[in-house]
C-alpha cells in the first residue's frame, strides 16, 4: 500500500506540473503520438481548419517578407505608385510561397513535432489541421504563386519563386540534415527576398547591398540556431536534427563572424554612396552606420544570452531595438531623399 500511495502521489505531482510544456518522457511522447488521432476527429471543423491554416502560415514571420522593399527603398523608388503596387503583389506572392513551404514542412514533421516541448502545439502536430489538408493547400499555393507571378510580373520573378520553392522543399526533405548547408539554405531564402524586390522593378543591385543582406541574414539564422542549441541542451525532444551535431562554440563563431562581415559590408556600402556635401544637409547615409552597428550590437545581446530563437519576436518585442531600427530607417530615408 505504501508503494502504491507513493506512486499515486508522484503521478499526481507530475499531472500538476506548472511548466505547461508537452510531455517529454518516453511515456508522454507515446501518449501524445496516440492522442491527436482521437482528438483530431473532435477538433477538425471548418473554422478550426481555417484557423490552423492561418497559424501554420506563420503570420508573425511575414515580417521577413518586407525585405522585398529593401532594394527599392535604397534606390529611392519605394513611393512610386506603380512600384508600390508591384511590390505589394510580389510581397503577397512570396508570402504565399513561404506559407506553402511551412505547410508542407509541418505536415512532414508532424510526428517529430509532437515530441518537442513547444512545436507540439503547432496545428498539424496537435491534430487541429489534418496532414492531407496541409499537404493539399501547401501544394496548391506552391503552384499558384509562380503561375500568377508569370502572368503579372517580369520573367525573373517567377523564376526566383520557383528556385525558392525548390530550394526550401529540398531543405525540408534532405538539406536540413547537412551541416553548414542548412545554414546557407535558410540564409539564401532571406537574400532572395531582398533580390526579388529589386528584380521586380529592374533595379541594379549593389554588391555591398547583397553582402550586407546575406551576412546579416546569416547572423540572425546562426544566432537562432545557437539559441535553440542552448535552450535544448540536455532536453529530450529536439526536432532539429543537426542541433546535436553543431557545437554551441561553432555556432557562436558563425554568428560573430557574420555580424562582423555584415557591419564591414554596410560601412563600405554607405561610404560608396558618398556624394559630397551638396547631397544633403548632413551625410545621412554615412551617419546611418552608427544606427546599423548599434542594431547589430543590440541583437547580439539576445544571441549571447541564447534568447534569439525567434528573430521576429526579438525585433517586434524589444523596444530599444525597434527604436534603433526606426532611427536607422529615418536616416537612410533622409539620405535617399537628399535632405
Amino acid at each position: 500500500m505504501t508503494e502504491t500511495a507513493h506512486a499515486a502521489a508522484r503521478g499526481a505531482a507530475e499531472a500538476r506540473r506548472p511548466d505547461g510544456a508537452c510531455e517529454t518522457t518516453l511515456h508522454g511522447q507515446r501518449a501524445r503520438a496516440a492522442r491527436p488521432s482521437a482528438g483530431s476527429r473532435a477538433a477538425v471543423t471548418l473554422p478550426g481548419v481555417l484557423h490552423g491554416l492561418l497559424r501554420t502560415a506563420r503570420p508573425k514571420q511575414w515580417v521577413k517578407n518586407t525585405l522585398v522593399v529593401a532594394a527599392p527603398a535604397a534606390a529611392g523608388r519605394l513611393f512610386e505608385g506603380p512600384a508600390l503596387l508591384r511590390l505589394a503583389l510580389v510581397f503577397a506572392l512570396f508570402t504565399a510561397c513561404a506559407a506553402a513551404v511551412y505547410l508542407i514542412n509541418d505536415a512532414r514533421d508532424a510526428e517529430a513535432d509532437r515530441a518537442h516541448p513547444t512545436k507540439c502545439r503547432r496545428p498539424v502536430a496537435a491534430g487541429q489541421l489534418p496532414v492531407p489538408v496541409a499537404y493539399a493547400v501547401g501544394g496548391l499555393l506552391a503552384v499558384l504563386g509562380p503561375l500568377l507571378a508569370a502572368r503579372l510580373t517580369p520573367p525573373l520573378v517567377p523564376a526566383l519563386l520557383i528556385a525558392y520553392l525548390g530550394m526550401q522543399l529540398a531543405y525540408c526533405v534532405v538539406l536540413k540534415h547537412v551541416l553548414v548547408v542548412d545554414l546557407v539554405v535558410v540564409t539564401t531564402g532571406f537574400l532572395m527576398r531582398a533580390v526579388i524586390g529589386g528584380v521586380a522593378l529592374g533595379i541594379p543591385l549593389s554588391r555591398w547591398f547583397l553582402i550586407t543582406t546575406g551576412f546579416g541574414a546569416l547572423f540572425m539564422v546562426s544566432a537562432k540556431r545557437y539559441s535553440e542549441a542552448v535552450q535544448m541542451a540536455g532536453k529530450a525532444g529536439a526536432t532539429r536534427a543537426l542541433l546535436t551535431e553543431y557545437t554551441t562554440g561553432y555556432l557562436r563563431f558563425v554568428w560573430q563572424l557574420a555580424a562582423g562581415v555584415a557591419v564591414l559590408a554596410y560601412c563600405l556600402w554607405a561610404l560608396e554612396g558618398h556624394e559630397g556635401p551638396a547631397a544633403g544637409l548632413l551625410p545621412w547615409r554615412q551617419l546611418s552606420m552608427v544606427a546599423f552597428i548599434l542594431a547589430i550590437l543590440r541583437y547580439a545581446v539576445f544571441a549571447d544570452r541564447g534568447t534569439a530563437g525567434e528573430p521576429e519576436e526579438v525585433v517586434l518585442r524589444d523596444r530599444a531595438l525597434a527604436l534603433i531600427g526606426l532611427v536607422w530607417a529615418a536616416m537612410y530615408g533622409l539620405a535617399v531623399a537628399h535632405w
